[in-house]
């Protein structure tokens, strides 16, 4: 199975385990990933924080190679070694030049197959998930986002952040980190990517080397589809300067028909130095370093949200600025030589990210986990021109609704109050 214009090849072996590899001979490395089809998102409340917390463990060792092993193998040939866990999946990752790929994929492999998960380093690795708790309650913005999300998606695992809390972290034991294990990194939860200078054949031969001989865990249980609330939470935090802001409204899943409309919409409100926000906020009234709007989409839902860090004085004014924005971006048509700008961005972004074999490797991972299918660069470029004033303006009337906003304000209040009649829009 081949994608055109890119050497993109599929192949599924008999346990389920995904194999996609993209060559790129005019480079000399490569990218191999292995992905887990599970994140925090599959966690139970008692648990959040246990998918992070087996990223983690997994580099305290295996049966054939001790942390520092694991480490010196991949420095030893100037690579690199990676890992991160989101909401919806969990990946680990090297890049290497070409011939080295047969270490990193081992390496991989080793990690994802046969972690020791030893007690002595379950304590120890706890106590470095618990500092990193601590540094993201240190970090006003990251903050802000867990209390923003926790509203946003009450009483739900999207809701719920990441690296789980001090109280979940402190319950984990030897026992939960294996049976998870055993239950999310089956051949049939995983899928393979490799891009670079490499075949196909031979990404394929390591894969049915390591993975051919494992058991499918069978089909995974859909998840629940989160119910978007839209609460005013205010945090006071006397020890910061700023009041950090955060604004959200409902938007769409990761692979919807109209994700290149709210794109473009996103991209013209606060996506860039020319964005309206950016523009109208920073450059026109200086009162903010920081304000920008985001996607977050995943496979059954999505959010859009505003971020701006200014003085407390100028926090209400911040909030009607972009409040004036939804309600302009609803009332009437962008202009041509915005969507067309809007447009150009998205185009450029895209295309340079595609540039590395880092890039392309998840890439191909996304697409498979979320489209199972492949999009050439030319169709999302044809996708993306597509987009009218119309269906922006469209989008923007769907989703900015005074009902659906949800707001947290986070730091020195000092009597700051907010009420729904201020995020009329």
């Amino acid at each position: 199975m081949t994608a055109d214009a890119r050497d993109i090849q599929k192949h599924v072996l008999p346990n389920g385990l995904v194999v996609l590899t993209e060559t790129m001979p005019h480079v000399r490395s490569v990218s191999v990933g292995i992905w887990i089809r599970t994140g925090s998102r599959r966690e139970h409340a008692a648990q959040n924080g246990i998918a992070h917390f087996l990223e983690h463990m997994v580099f305290k060792g295996t049966e054939r190679r001790s942390a520092e092993e694991i480490a010196r193998s991949m420095d030893s040939v100037g690579g690199m070694l990676d890992a991160f866990t989101a909401k919806e999946l969990t990946c680990f990752n090297a890049k290497v030049l070409d011939e080295h790929l047969p270490i990193a994929f081992d390496v991989i492999s080793d990690l994802i197959l046969r972690p020791r998960f030893d007690a002595g380093d379950v304590e120890k690795e706890r106590q470095v998930v618990l500092e990193e708790i601590k540094m993201d309650q240190d970090n006003p913005e990251s903050l802000l986002h867990e209390i923003f999300t926790e509203g946003f998606w009450p009483d739900h695992p999207l809701g719920r952040p990441i690296l789980g809390t001090p109280e979940t972290v402190r319950r984990f034991a030897r026992e939960t980190l294996f049976e998870h294990h055993r239950a999310w990194f089956a051949p049939d939860r995983l899928v393979l990517t490799a891009a670079g200078n490499v075949h196909h054949e031979q990404v394929l031969e390591l894969a049915q080397r390591e993975f051919a001989g494992l058991a499918p865990a069978g089909p995974a249980s859909n998840p629940v589809t989160p119910r978007t609330s839209a609460p005013i939470l205010l945090e006071s935090k006397r020890d910061l300067e700023q009041v950090h802001l955060c604004l959200g409204v409902p938007s769409f899943p990761l692979a919807h028909e109209r994700r290149f409309g709210v794109a473009v919409l996103n991209n013209l409100l606060g996506g860039g130095m020319s964005s309206r926000l950016f523009q109208n906020i920073r450059e026109k009234q200086g009162l903010a370093y920081a304000v920008f709007s985001e996607l977050t989409p995943y496979s059954d839902t999505g959010m859009l949200s505003v971020y701006a860090g200014t003085a407390l004085e100028a926090a209400g004014k911040v909030v009607d600025l972009v409040m004036r924005e939804f309600r302009n971006l609803k009332e009437s048509p962008v202009t041509e030589e915005e969507l067309r700008r809007a447009k150009d961005h998205l185009k450029g972004s895209l295309m340079l990210s595609l540039e590395s074999t880092s890039a392309r490797m998840s890439n191909l991972a996304r697409q498979e986990l979320y489209f199972e299918r492949f999009y050439t660069l030319d169709e999302i470029l044809d996708s993306i021109e597509a987009v009218t004033r119309e269906e922006v303006q469209q989008i923007a009337r769907e989703f900015f609704q005074t009902n659906l906003v949800a707001a947290t304000v986070l730091g020195p209040l000092n009597g700051f109050s907010l009420d729904r009649a201020r995020l009329a829009c």
